[in-house]
């Protein structure tokens, strides 16, 4: 979102703040309400180039209900994809020539157990683009990160946080600049990733949100990899007020995942496997 508003209006605004009127006085500190609005229109003016560098989209399977994640730097033209979906390669890489961008990394937020990936798909069609996942997940992958990298393209940083319970190699990327975060499956809509398989774990899971994603400012949109109800991005502070898990105490969260009976993965045999070797199988010299 970019403001925009006149002289006039910021120092309206100034004068009706008290902070900017000592002891509730009757004029304005100039010096100040200067470097107030100095630094406010350094903010905006921040703001405005970084948005206008940057391109976001999010794409969605109707199958796997997955949400692909493209980001790019639109000068140097470089970009990224968060958690591809094998069926969908041919969609992402038609959107990528169209926008005349070069694909640096297929990054995955974890194995997932309910698609395939199409990393490994895009990097025998794009040449030059390296597969990403965190090297908890013991996935084979060109580039493994660690809690505390950060990674991207271009002006595009994202900091990688580990956010383990629902899988042990499951990690959060955070890009600071749009406070935006990519939650992966730890962290859902009003929900989150199942601990009933897969190195499940509530208590880490639990653990892991709270200090790694709802600890971020209130504002941050955060994205996940999935939603099954048409509902696209929350925000930190939504889940801290909405979510009916993370609400609860450590030990109700745990009875309530603990209760779940969900049924098995349809996709797990067959995802999981491909997923470790970045959607291929083994004999995929390409993949390290």
């Amino acid at each position: 979102m970019i403001f925009k508003c006149s002289t006039k209006e910021l120092l309206r605004a100034a004068w009706h703040s008290p902070s900017h009127r000592p002891n509730g006085g009757s004029y304005l500190r100039a010096g100040s309400l200067v470097t107030g609005i100095v630094k406010f229109a350094r903010l905006l003016s921040a703001d405005t180039k970084a948005k206008n560098d940057v391109l976001f989209r999010q794409l969605f399977d109707e199958k796997s209900w997955t949400y692909t994640y493209l980001l790019a730097d639109l000068n140097s033209k470089e970009a990224l994809l968060i958690d591809p979906v094998l069926e969908q390669v041919e969609r992402d890489v038609k959107l990528i020539n169209e926008l005349d961008l070069r694909l640096v990394y297929a990054v995955n937020t974890h194995a997932h157990a309910d698609h395939i990936t199409g990393s490994g798909k895009l990097k025998g069609i794009l040449k030059g683009c390296r597969s990403v996942i965190a090297a908890a997940s013991k996935a084979r992958a060109d580039k493994h990160l660690n809690p505390g990298d950060v990674f991207g393209v271009g002006c595009v940083k994202l900091e990688a946080r580990a956010t383990p319970g629902h899988t042990n190699g499951c990690m959060t990327y955070v890009w600071h600049d749009l406070r935006k975060a990519f939650t992966g499956d730890a962290l859902l809509i009003r929900g989150c990733g199942r601990t009933d398989f897969q190195q499940g774990n509530p208590e880490l899971l639990y653990d892991s949100v709270h200090s790694q994603i709802l600890s971020l400012p209130e504002d941050y949109n955060l994205y996940p990899a999935h939603d099954y109800k048409g509902l696209t991005t929350t925000t930190v502070w939504e889940e801290l007020k909405y979510n009916p898990r993370l609400t609860k105490s450590k030990a109700e969260f745990v009875d309530i995942m603990n209760s779940l009976n969900l049924d098995y993965p349809k996709m797990i045999d067959k995802a999981v496997p491909a997923n470790l070797v970045c959607g291929l199988d083994d004999s995929a010299a390409s993949v390290r």
